[in-house]
């Protein structure tokens, strides 16, 4: 288990994203949608993912998601992770702003409820800004697109910090659309999977902080690993409890971005692996034996 400014994640992963467009990943593939990149990226960390669920369509508003969740029963499916990115369609079809007012928070208690009532188990996005885009800027005025989604966000915004819910703003990451056109999906409006890898990153930075951290404490459901030197130079030990250790037994090493650098099979409990083909950095260890895991940072550094 980990927690990451407030968000809690277990293994294994039950994880439902609640939204719209933006969740279903309208004009991407479905493993380039950004809930299917976060739970890739924290299965590369060692969480499992045993579910993911999406509740999600194309064009619709808060009312039309509270209408799609109502009598699912969703509180009895277990969910450990659940967020919720809704809202642009308010904006875009022109409902009142306080209709988000109303509609938002009920939504955010109905996701705490799925959560089985545990806010650190909840997150919130932000509202990606389409203004920043080809079909945005074919509007009479972008700049008032912004202006309101700013508002909507800033509202959602105050309810995560009032409810002290983790709270993710991948809007600026969005308004980068025109720069870089690649973040764009070929329907010339929604993020491409380039983009959602980019929020993804974001929400790592949070997680990673907590599960990379270099003070070594144990990060692992039940696995306890010791890896020394750290940081190191060109070997590391890794020393796993005798009665702990089991076959097979693999470590894995990725970078920053989730990219597999390394993998091994442990024969011993205390083995050595060279890490001498990497380059100086930081990296994070994903060690694994018979369904128990552990995760620690490793900073390679020569001088």
């Amino acid at each position: 288990m980990l927690w990451a400014q407030g968000l809690t994640i277990q293994s294994p992963l039950r994880y439902l994203a609640l939204g719209d467009s933006y969740t279903i990943g309208q004009s991407v593939s479905p493993v380039a949608r950004w809930p299917a990149q976060l739970a890739d990226s924290l299965a590369l960390r060692g969480y499992e993912t045993e579910a993911l669920r999406v509740i999600a369509t194309t064009g619709w508003r808060t009312d039309n998601l509270i209408n799609a969740i109502r009598n699912q029963n969703l509180e009895d499916e277990n969910y450990n992770l659940v967020s919720i990115l809704i809202g642009v369609n308010n904006q875009y079809q022109g409902r009142p702003f306080s209709q988000y007012i109303e509609e938002f928070p009920a939504l955010v208690d109905s996701a705490i409820r799925y959560a089985g009532g545990d806010k650190d188990k909840v997150f919130i996005v932000s509202i990606p800004d389409y203004a920043y885009t080809p079909f945005g800027q074919q509007s009479s005025n972008p700049d008032e697109i912004s202006m309101e989604l700013d508002q909507y966000n800033a509202f959602s915004k105050h309810i995560a910090d009032s409810m002290q819910i983790t709270y993710f703003d991948i809007t600026p990451i969005s308004r980068q659309g025109l720069q870089i056109p690649s973040y764009v999906a070929n329907d010339g409006l929604h993020p491409s999977g380039v983009q959602y890898t980019e929020w993804v990153k974001l929400m790592l930075e949070v997680i990673d902080q907590r599960i990379s951290a270099v003070d070594g404490s144990d990060q692992s459901t039940t696995l306890h690993v010791r890896i020394s030197p750290n940081p190191t130079s060109e070997m590391i030990i890794i020393e796993i409890p005798e009665n702990e250790f089991s076959k097979p037994c693999r470590i894995s090493i990725y970078d920053m971005d989730g990219k597999l650098m390394m993998e091994r099979r442990l024969l011993e409990n205390i083995s050595e692996v060279s890490i001498n083909t990497l380059a100086d950095g930081i990296y994070v260890v994903s060690i694994q034996a018979k369904g128990t895991f552990a995760v620690r940072k490793l900073i390679l550094k020569r001088s």
